[in-house]
Parts: structure tokens; sequence; C-alpha cells
């Protein structure tokens, strides 16, 4: 590990696509990323990386000491690499030949990662070691950005690390879905996506979609429910019949579509536009694991769950199955922005002991509250949010986070808050990827 008296800069998700103003955003989708240019080769040198850092980049230090980013390497690895981008401070390499290399390290099982994809980044890893890597990179960003001295990471249950996505936007050429190279409008077409669960990857590799730009294509991994979101018109797309086909033109417009799945033994409407977790089993871990950390703090309280998408977390706490020992809420208020999400938590939570608020956290007036379950988009909570939440008078805050480096700045603003970090259990929604989530318990 780095030596923690030589800072250096996280390297986060801010140089793509940030979806979190999107009424239908999902943080975790793979991403289309923004074009650049081509970047120009400054110098090679040989590095040897210490640590996977938040944003999937490998920790090295050059002979001066500087800091190197290096995409594509491993820790434990001896690299020959091309410095692309070189500052005061740090620089951004690629790989271009690995001399020693990590017992990690594995040949990607997908053809579409030699081809350029950029869905993908850590297929180079045996997926049993990521959960390690992960875990390295959320104990780094707690003591770096969070200020936490010795901090501890529990690992979530196993999930699997192929076939499991149930939410894909890719690009469509010439009526052709496929994924984007890393860094570049550039579009690979898959044969077969690795990670797409089978459902989804029938109408990824197969589908007509005309003269659209763009699709999301989302299915219900229980349900068997399948649509595609196409971007601006449906016209001429040709899909199994079974499939709901929409444009985002005639959503927009006010035409409501959506699919069905099961999470906690709930059924849960979830429209087009609205966000949901990209895989049903990660769904339910993450439920899982939100009642684990509350606990016994849920039970006959008041619970405010905020950024709460359809109501998964509310619902499932009121009504759904938890795990033994896990107290059940009295009631909750549940806390969103986003309008498609708010009508479909409305549809979810029908019947419970539920207030729904359509509002931005930042600027939405507390309610009072026993505990709160917080979910955010990828850049986290943020000093406003964290003040509204700790205003609503709450002993225990629920955080769940989708980037380190977001979880590290968070864990500092709630500690100056008041709070104490009591646990963070690690969830590897996905697998292949850089992308964790952690569930983490704070109380005051």
């Amino acid at each position: 590990m780095a030596n923690d008296e030589t800072p250096y800069p996280m390297s986060d998700s801010s140089d793509v696509v940030d979806e979190s103003d999107d009424d239908f955003a999902d943080d975790d989708d793979v991403e289309l990323e923004v074009a650049r240019r081509e970047p120009q080769v400054i110098e090679r040198l040989v590095v040897e990386p210490t640590m996977l850092i938040a944003g999937g980049e490998a920790l090295a230090r050059d002979a001066d000491g500087r800091v190197v980013f290096v995409r594509g390497a491993l820790p434990g690895e001896q690299v020959e690499v091309q410095i692309t981008d070189r500052r005061k401070e740090w620089a951004r390499a690629e790989v271009e030949s690995i001399l020693i290399a990590s017992p990690s390290r594995v040949e990607p099982p997908c053809p579409s990662v030699a081809a350029g994809c950029g869905g993908c980044d850590l297929q180079h890893a045996n997926p049993t070691t990521q959960p390690e890597m992960k875990a390295a990179m959320v104990i780094d960003a707690l003591k770096r950005l969070g200020g936490i001295e010795n901090p501890q990471v529990e690992f979530g249950p196993s999930l699997p690390a192929e076939g499991f996505r149930t939410t894909v936007r890719a690009a469509v050429v010439d009526g052709r879905a496929g994924l984007r190279r890393h860094h570049a409008h550039d579009v690979v077409f898959p044969e077969h996506c690795l990670v797409a669960h089978p459902l989804l990857n029938e109408l990824l590799v197969s589908g007509d979609f005309a003269e659209a730009k763009e699709v999301t294509l989302r299915i219900g991994a229980v349900t068997g429910d399948r649509m595609a979101l196409v971007d601006p018109s449906s016209d001429g797309v040709v899909l199994p019949r079974d499939v709901l086909v929409v444009g985002t033109k005639a959503v927009k417009a006010g035409r409501r579509a959506w699919i069905h799945d099961e999470v906690a033994g709930r059924r849960w409407r979830i429209s087009a536009r609205s966000f949901f977790q990209t895989r049903t089993d990660g769904a339910e871990a993450l439920v899982d694991a939100v009642a684990r950390s509350g606990g016994d703090a849920f039970a006959g309280a008041h619970l405010v769950d905020a950024y709460a998408g359809v109501g998964m977390f509310a619902g499932s706490l009121l009504a759904g199955s938890l795990p033994d020992g896990v107290g059940r809420p009295a009631s909750a208020v549940v806390v969103e922005r986003s309008a498609s999400s708010i009508a479909d938590a409305r549809h979810n939570l029908e019947g419970l002991e539920v207030r729904i608020v359509k509002a931005d956290l930042e600027k939405w007036s507390p309610s009072n509250a026993d505990i709160v379950v917080a979910d955010p988009a990828r850049a986290g909570l943020g000093r406003k949010a964290v003040t509204a939440l700790a205003t609503t008078g709450a002993s225990v805050v629920v955080l769940v986070s989708c980037d380190p480096a977001s979880f590290g700045r968070d864990t500092k603003l709630l500690t100056e808050a008041g709070f104490r970090l009591e646990r963070a259990e690690l969830v590897d929604l996905f697998p292949q990827t850089h992308h964790v989530e952690v569930v983490s318990r704070f109380f005051r």
C-alpha cells in the first residue's frame, strides 16, 4: 500500500457520463463514455502497482515517487507502461507489457474485451480475488478521504460473475446494438455478453433497432418481463413479440411503460425511466445487507428512505422477506426526486404506512426519523444532503454507496455531523468491473 504520508488524487468516475440528473439514470449501467482525444504517448517506464483504487486503475509510483494510475494492471505486478498524461503530481498510463504477472491475472473470458469493449474493466482478474481488491479500494478511500484510522470491511454474499445483468444501455449503429470502447465513441458488437442475463443477451445480440441511436434494455429475472427503451423512436424496431418496445420521445410525451420483477418476496413495478438495481439477486443482497446493518434499530421505528427509487428498501423493510432478528419499522417517509420512480413507488407501496415525498434531498424539509436508509447516486450524499439527514434526528444512518471515493467523502461528512462508522459490508454486485456497493451503518 502506498505511503499514507504522500497523498494522491483519487481516481474516480468524473471522466464518464454523469447520469445522476437523468430520471431513468442507472448509476451502474455499462457506461456510454464520452469521446476523448487519442492519448499522446509521452514516455514508457516500468512500475510495480500496489493496489487498485476508486475508479479501477492500479496505483504505482515512478522513480521520483510520483503517482502513476495504470489502467489494466493488477497489484503485485511489474509492468511496462505508456504514460499518456503527465501532471505535476501524478500521471496516467496504460499497460504495454506484463513483465511479472499477478497470480490473480487471468485471460479475459469474454472476447469483446480483446475487441476493446469498455464495459468490463476487471476481467483480467480472477473473480474469486476481485472482492479482496475492491475491499482494499474501500479501505484506502476510508483512510484517505474518510479519516478513519483503522477501517474494517466485511464481505457480503458471493454472487455469480456471469449472466447477471438485467439492464444494459447500448449504442446503436446501422440497427445493431453494441457497447462503447473505453473512452471512445467506437462501438464493439458482442456475439455474447459475458455478464448479461440470457433474456437480455438475446436482445442485445440479435435485435434490429432500425434508425435508433441508443437503446436501454431491461428485463425482470424472476418474471421474465422484457422491455426496450429506444432513443429516439421505436419505429421499425424488430424484437421478439414478448418485448415491450417504447421510444424515448413517446415516454417523454407521457406514455407509461414498465416491467415487473420480484425482490424480498414482493413484486415491483419498474418503469422505463425509473432506477432499479441492474441484477435481481444483487437487489435481494442489498435488501438483506441493509436489514442486517439496521438490525433491531428498525423495530417499531419511523424510517426515512432517501433516494428511494421505486420504494424497494421501504417496501421490503415494512412488508418483505427479511433475515431473522431484523425488526420492522412502524412507518416510513419515502423521498425521491424522479417523477417516474415516485409513480412506481406509489404503486409498489400501496397499502403500507408510507408517506411519499417528491423532492431533492438537498432541498427537502426533513421529517423526524429514528433511522435513515440512503442510497444516493454515484456522486454520493454531499454536505447538504448529510445536513438534511442529520436534521431528521435519526440515531442510525444506513448508507448504500456505489463508489468507494464517494463513500470515503460521505464518511468524513457524516463524522463531522456527529455520526460514527460502525460497520461496512462490501456487496460485489458487479464482478468483472471495478464497481462495488458498500452498505454501512453510522450511529450517534
